[in-house]
């Protein structure tokens, strides 16, 4: 068996397993907000209710350099402190907090 992460009922107190399949793409939102709600069906964890929205910290990008918008690049790559890249405006910097979707993982604004 893989890896597995253990939720509890705050009701109940049942405790509920997901696999580390289930728990893979919400990973990297998860931790910033894990008093998410557990979906169940038949008693059976099937997922969880992320925000539309979760604050991570820039821990990588380029800076912008002048000119970069006259190419039609309008945004760039940045790595946030979860592991994943998203494409940024240019004027974001490394530092520097962004919200980004849960459901699509695009950049929705500064923090």
């Amino acid at each position: 068996m893989g890896l597995v992460f253990i939720f509890m009922d705050q009701e109940s107190f049942e405790t509920l397993t997901l696999s580390s399949e289930m728990m893979a793409m919400l990973w990297i939102f998860w931790w910033k907000d894990p008093s998410s709600q557990l979906h169940k069906y038949n008693g059976n964890p099937i997922g969880l209710d992320l925000p539309p929205h979760v604050e991570l910290n820039v821990t990588y990008t380029e800076p912008a350099v002048r000119g970069d918008t006259s190419s039609g690049t309008v945004t760039k790559p940045a790595k946030l402190e979860t592991g994943i890249e998203i494409r940024v405006p240019l004027f974001i910097k490394e530092g520097e907090k962004v919200k980004v979707s849960t459901e699509t993982r695009e950049f929705a604004g500064r923090a």
